[in-house]
């Protein structure tokens, strides 16, 4: 009869003990070399559809971030009046799609 062999290696273990999740090691290498606030950037300019709708992407020209502040270039100046009318709520809906306080002002070109 076989008897299942259990491992008594302690190298092997201690391995295990060293596995971290995936997640927490990239998020660790992002921290690391202070790449939090551009990756930030590009999840903003990468889901502006998501976040404020088809038709106000489609006359969405440019979108761009110069120190912590997101320029937009609208087409439509009656579109970009309301936006300007609406911008800390715009700001609110960007800053929860990322999830920290990302941005503080918006301009509207």
């Amino acid at each position: 009869m076989l008897r299942p062999r259990y491992n008594t290696d302690k190298t092997l273990n201690s391995r295990k003990a060293d596995i971290q999740p995936l997640k927490e090691t990239l998020q660790a290498l992002v921290n690391a070399y202070k790449l939090q606030g551009k990756l930030n950037e590009v999840t903003i300019v990468e889901s502006w559809e998501k976040i404020m709708g088809r038709a106000i992407a489609l006359k969405t020209q440019e979108i761009y971030f110069r120190h912590g502040k997101l320029f937009v270039r609208i087409s439509s100046a009656p579109l970009k009046h309301e936006l300007v009318m609406a911008k800390t709520k715009v700001i609110d809906l960007i800053n929860a799609q990322v999830g920290v306080k990302a941005i503080e002002e918006v301009v509207f070109l």
